[in-house]
């Protein structure tokens, strides 16, 4: 039998000691924790006690009590649920007395010969298992049955997600929405914490719509875009391929690009290409020759030849002796030409 001083509520299978007293403070953890672990064995123990002084039966698996009802009342960390309010099918089966049957969940087919599910994939009576669909007197001519069949389905599904929704609002005006509903209404996050989240922005907003409409191979290019949607920005640049053939425009920008490529290397390496005094060495050799030139045309086109010709054509040959004075000659060429 358990003690006197242990309170012991089999119901909830509890037992508690509320007399009981540290003799002194505590001086450590390790202290409380002892002491903690033996009364806790005790209470166990007269929990245990109690549990075999109830009348029991025999049972396969060893002996079976019913525990007594519990004495002790825990509070509850959420509300009571609110009773849902009845459909409108509820109703009206309440109405007609029509009483809910379980059916069972596997059916024979005829067309197959094999049981089917009653509902889901791989249904009986599928339609997508229905080669052949007998003609009927009331339908028009040039009309697909199939397609038919597939519009009916589509309202049903469409009726039926009407008629769930309009049973959540009276729900919500009773204040008996499922667990489910209220939390992806009150947006909290699924952990269990109660902060509420952060209001996400506009742009926010759109960045995750732009990475859920570019997330396929195409990059969203062939989705369909649903109304008032924008294109998603395009941060990086376009690249830019020239044209193949050559012209006016477009076409002259590969010589353009090759110049320019051109034009830094030179400039780059310019100390390296180009010798600066040899050029201007170059540059006044080149002078001097010219001038040397100059002075020989220009003394040669003073004389004349015989006959009254003019030595002009005399000056596109080279003239062995550049450095020879040719004033001897002027005298003898003036005489000839009186």
């Amino acid at each position: 039998m358990a003690e006197p001083q242990y309170e012991i509520d089999l119901g909830n299978l509890l037992a508690f000691d509320s007399h009981h007293q540290f003799v002194s403070p505590p001086s450590s953890r390790e202290e409380v924790v002892k002491v903690a672990i033996e009364q806790g064995t005790k209470l166990v123990q007269a929990v245990a006690d109690a549990l075999f002084s109830l009348p029991s039966r025999q049972d396969p698996d060893g002996p079976i009590v019913q525990l007594p009802a519990p004495t002790t009342k825990l509070p509850r960390e959420k509300p009571l649920p609110k009773p849902r309010p009845p459909t409108k099918w509820e109703q009206f089966a309440e109405k007609k007395g029509i009483n809910k049957v379980n059916k069972e969940k596997l059916v024979f087919d005829e067309q197959t010969g094999t049981w089917k599910r009653r509902h889901g994939y791989d249904r009986v009576n599928d339609d997508n298992d229905i080669p052949i669909i007998e003609a009927k007197s009331t339908d028009e001519p040039g009309t697909d049955p199939f397609t038919e069949r597939r519009k009916e389905k589509k309202g049903r599904v469409e009726k039926q997600e009407k008629n769930r929704l309009h049973n959540l609002k009276q729900a919500n005006k009773v204040g008996a929405l499922p667990s489910h509903i209220q939390l992806a209404a009150t947006s909290l996050p699924i952990t269990g914490t109660k902060s509420m989240p952060k209001k996400v922005s506009k742009d926010e907003l759109q960045n995750v719509a732009g990475l859920a409409a570019t997330a396929t191979a195409s990059g969203g290019k062939f989705d369909k875009k649903l109304p008032g949607e924008k294109p998603p920005k395009h941060e990086k640049k376009y690249r830019k391929f020239l044209p193949a053939a050559e012209g006016s425009g477009m076409g002259a920008m590969e010589k353009q690009q090759t110049e320019k490529v051109l034009s830094k290397l030179v400039s780059k390496h310019s100390h390296e290409i180009l010798n600066v005094e040899k050029a201007v060495n170059m540059y006044n050799m080149k002078k001097e020759k010219s001038q040397r030139r100059g002075g020989q045309s220009s003394s040669s086109g003073k004389g004349q030849r015989k006959g009254g010709q003019s030595s002009s054509s005399g000056k596109f040959k080279p003239n062995k002796k550049p450095f020879k004075k040719t004033s001897s000659k002027g005298p003898s060429n003036k005489g000839k030409s009186k």
